[in-house]
């Protein structure tokens, strides 16, 4: 059976020879190089206890210095799975996801053809380069030299000219090559109204584009001419290239990486060529398209984590942004992308020519994850001063993550989300640190006076008054908790209320501070339960009156659960904001001549019973105070008995 051309070519460049190898072996982590794809373990051919088998996971060649055995992925499966040569290709195209194409009878006629095109291709790489050097190309010689290339530079990129009156098609056929080879090449093409084929490339300079193994693929041009139709032109598509599963200077760019040179993506060829001669050598361009899939999987077998250097205009802004999307669904653990993002107006070589190359070598120092990138190109430029506009980013950064594969990268990817929404979102960050050291200035220096005058008469009596609320405010905790876990839909709704909660038990703390990280994981409670420990899960939910608790008999049902979250918060916060309030007024009362402060703890304790009224039909427990609300007898009398105990020290001090 014959396979179509570029089929294998396509095969090797989706699948990565570590993983495949990595099945039968165990690698010798002292040696081996992960990052690099530099790779060593026991061959699995013959029997040894030293590493000396080699994998080279960004070429795709293996080779054992011990028995000589090497090949690619399919010599691999061949060898160790016993299968002939399509069955391993078969395998394969399964585990990379590629349907295996139907025979085709023209499969080596095909082949014939790309080797033609390719001995055609290296013929018009070697004619541009000599037009560089006549008497037209003066212009072009002049415009490279102004963009500090040397002759040396152009040499090494192979850069040449195409002159505006063309001559390619002449020169090739003028050498008897056949002139629909020519126009299969993508250099010339055949004119729409009938007449005879032309030259595609005129006018322009030419930049050869070579693939991976180092093949003349195709052409780029740039015209200097500021009325041409396109600044840049790149070949058609054809049996050698297709632009959309290319890089330029993808196998220099390979061979840098292997040698720990970060792996750089710019935008266009000249982006790469300053970048490279400033000692960047690691740096490809996609050819006059948004960055594919395809693309996306060449970069990662060349390096584990890329940095995007696009342009700092909206455009090249545009085109970072739309990164995001392709790669989200691709990622996988250790495999990510960067973003070094060029000053405003400015590519890299002219970065590099106006602040240098460390200017440069700082702003890829810098790159941003992508994660933050995702996260300005949602919240830049607008403003969430509603809670529509709050849900409504919610909304569009779960359907990002959910776009992630990986289980592990989403929920990780979710908590540093959710970290980000804290630093926009949280009102912890309007003023409330220095209004809080300020409170605690107060507070020390009315502590002398404190314990000298009203601390021996009112510590009992409010120990007597906390121990009756702090096992009831601790079982309102574990119910709102235990509610958020059962019906975690609720969370973002709740989330300004989960993060001012105070929760006096640090277990509860624990469990407040996890549900508000992992609110936008797909599974909250095994989160939770990984971050703080199953036991301290367990702990919570053996309290005994959980288990008839509407919103737990009845999890997931997100109307019952607003409701009841909605009563225990407003219940549990309007509880502690009194109880504040009485302390603040204990705080002040020395040294108080009136009835203001008295009277103050007397209308918070009133709000205290308003806040805290039971719907219950059982008033065994409870009695009706003057102001007709429905009080617990127990809190009543504790705070009728501090009152007293607080009008009596003044009448002493009076």
């Amino acid at each position: 059976m014959s396979l179509p051309p570029g089929f294998l070519d396509e095969l090797r460049t989706r699948l990565s020879l570590g993983q495949v190898v990595g099945r039968k072996v165990m690698w010798d982590t002292r040696k081996s190089n992960q990052g690099k794809g530099d790779l060593w373990a026991p061959c699995p051919f013959h029997q040894e206890k030293s590493a000396s088998f080699h994998v080279d996971d960004r070429k795709g060649f293996y080779y054992c210095f011990g028995c000589h055995a090497k090949g690619d992925a399919i010599t691999f499966v061949r060898e160790t799975e016993n299968v002939d040569f399509m069955e391993a290709v078969k395998i394969l195209a399964g585990e990379a996801g590629m349907p295996v194409p139907a025979s085709d009878p023209r499969a080596q006629e095909k082949a014939d053809l790309r080797s033609q095109l390719g001995e055609v291709m290296e013929q018009a790489v070697q004619w541009h380069r000599l037009q560089l050097q006549t008497g037209p190309a003066a212009e072009s010689r002049d415009y490279l030299a102004r963009r500090g290339l040397s002759l040396e530079a152009q040499a090494r990129w192979e850069i040449g000219f195409a002159p505006a009156n063309g001559g390619i098609l002449a020169h090739l056929t003028g050498k008897g090559v056949a002139q629909k080879l020519v126009i299969d090449a993508g250099l010339a093409a055949e004119s729409d109204r009938g007449g005879s084929p032309y030259d595609r490339f005129r006018g322009r300079i030419i930049f050869p584009i070579r693939d991976g193994r180092g093949r003349a693929i195709g052409l780029g041009g740039r015209s200097l001419d500021p009325n041409a139709r396109a600044k840049y032109l790149n070949s058609p598509e054809t049996p050698l290239f297709d632009k959309g599963r290319s890089l330029y200077n993808h196998g220099p760019a390979r061979e840098a990486a292997g040698k720990g040179k970060p792996l750089i993506v710019a935008e266009g060829y000249m982006d790469v060529i300053a970048l490279s001669e400033a000692g960047f050598e690691a740096c490809v361009a996609p050819l006059g398209t948004a960055i594919t899939e395809d693309q996306l999987r060449l970069l990662w077998r060349i390096a584990p984590e890329p940095i995007i250097a696009l342009d700092g205009d909206t455009a090249g802004l545009r085109a970072a942004m739309r990164v995001i999307d392709i790669a989200l669904p691709l990622l996988e653990a250790g495999q990510s992308l960067r973003f070094a993002l060029m000053p405003e107006g400015m590519d890299p070589d002219d970065l590099i020519k106006a602040q240098g190359k460390g200017a440069m070598q700082a702003l890829l120092d810098a790159a941003i994850p992508m994660v933050q990138l995702l996260w300005r190109r949602e919240t830049e430029g607008k403003t969430f001063d509603s809670p529509e506009r709050k849900a409504a980013l919610d909304k569009v950064l779960r359907e990002k993550i959910k776009l992630i594969a990986d289980p592990s990268i989403r929920n990780h990817y979710g908590e540093a989300v959710k970290e980000m929404r804290w630093q926009l979102f949280s009102p912890r960050k309007q003023g409330g640190g220095g209004a809080k050291r300020g409170a605690q200035k107060a507070w020390a220096r009315g502590q002398e006076s404190w314990q000298r005058d009203i601390a021996p008469v009112t510590t009992s009596k409010m120990s007597e008054l906390g121990s009756g609320m702090a096992d009831e405010d601790h079982m309102r905790e574990a119910v709102i908790l235990a509610t958020l876990l059962h019906t975690p839909a609720v969370i973002v709704a709740f989330e300004a209320d989960i993060e001012r909660m105070e929760c006096r038990d640090p277990n509860h703390a624990r469990l407040r501070d996890a549900v508000l990280r992992y609110a936008l994981s797909d599974d909250v409670k095994a989160a939770v339960a990984q971050d703080v420990g199953v036991e301290t899960l367990e702990k919570l939910m053996s309290s005994p009156h959980l288990a008839i608790t509407p919103s737990i008999r009845r999890a997931g049902d997100t109307a019952i659960a607003r409701l009841l979250l909605s009563e225990e918060l407003g219940k549990l916060m309007a509880r502690r904001g009194h109880m504040r309030e009485i302390s603040d007024g204990m705080d002040e009362i020395h040294g108080v001549t009136d009835e203001s402060t008295t009277w103050r703890l007397a209308r918070a304790a009133a709000s205290i019973d308003t806040s805290i009224r039971k719907d219950t039909d059982d008033s065994a427990d409870y009695e009706t105070a003057k102001n007709g609300v429905l009080l617990n007898k127990d809190e009543r009398s504790a705070f009728d008995s501090l009152l007293e105990s607080l009008s009596a020290d003044k009448v002493k001090k009076k």
